[in-house]
């Protein structure tokens, strides 16, 4: 005799059961941060230009440094995806180095890297380009935490392309560029996609690193530190809340971009790509 689907084991209601909780440590804390709100002081905090300065800052730092590192970042990814190499697992394990460390020390190391003082901070004032307590430093500070997450969703999309199309492109005289841009990357548009947005994502939330680095301009997580400090919750809280709100918008409208751009290629299309290499020789 069939088992009724409609029963639940009792199994999965344990597994359930432990879900929820999981889903209220993390949706608790937030609700209760906007509840705490009141709509005065989400206003008052909406129309501080101090705020909204600090806000359009972290955005925008944040995008920029992730589609700058994701011009050598997206080819550093898919090479890790399809050529083995000596001492590969130690790159691999150096690419996730940021995920691991303190980000208070990832601000010393890089603020080490780039100050006035270093090869690369001298370069950059040399062209205008100020590092330290500048738009640059930030985002290089936020680029240096988040940039695992974009190669390994980019890297992992790529690992899922298959190696047959890429080969038969190239048997029809396609260069490896060539192939890259018209079969390898269309096929791992998802999954690279999704670690820009985990990228940027990542880096508007960093503080640590940013507040070495880059005290001024402050950017939102600085801020909210900060008048937390100095005000208390009453006056960190309305800001944390118009940040989290934005940062939710944004991501979710990224997600839903990535689902419908970015939708899986079929083989078909990918072998019919292949013959329009060989019809441009």
């Amino acid at each position: 005799m069939r088992r009724n689907r409609t029963n639940i084991e009792p199994f999965y209601l344990v597994f359930s059961f432990l879900g929820g909780l999981v889903l209220l440590f993390l949706v608790a804390p937030l609700v209760g941060m906007v509840l705490d709100s009141s709509e005065q002081e989400l206003v008052r905090a909406g129309t501080d230009s101090e705020v909204q300065r600090s806000i359009w800052l972290t955005l925008w730092t944040s995008m920029a440094g992730t589609l700058v590192l994701a011009i050598a970042a997206v080819p550093f990814a898919y090479l890790l995806a399809r050529k083995e190499f000596p001492l590969k697992t130690l790159v691999v394990a150096i690419v996730n180095l940021p995920i691991v460390i303190p980000h208070s020390a990832a601000g010393i190391a890089l603020l080490g890297f780039i100050s006035r003082g270093s090869f690369i901070g001298a370069a950059g004032e040399k062209v205008g380009i100020e590092f330290v307590g500048g738009a640059a430093g930030i985002m290089a500070a936020m680029a240096f935490v988040s940039v695992p997450f974009l190669i390994t969703a980019a890297r992992d999309g790529f690992a899922m392309v298959p190696e047959r199309l890429e080969k038969a492109a190239m048997t029809l005289g396609a260069s490896p560029a060539r192939v890259f841009f018209t079969v390898s990357l269309p096929l791992a548009w998802r999954a690279v996609l999704s670690g820009l947005i985990l990228m940027w994502a990542r880096g508007l939330s960093e503080f640590g690193a940013v507040a070495i680095v880059a005290y001024h301009p402050i950017v939102t997580p600085v801020l909210i530190y900060e008048r937390f400090g100095a005000f208390g919750l009453k006056y960190a809280r309305p800001v944390a809340v118009i940040f989290v709100a934005i940062c939710l918008v944004f991501f979710v409208a990224f997600r839903w971009v990535a689902g419908g751009i970015g939708a899986p290629t079929s083989v078909s299309t990918q072998r019919a790509r292949a013959g329009d290499i060989h019809a441009a020789r």
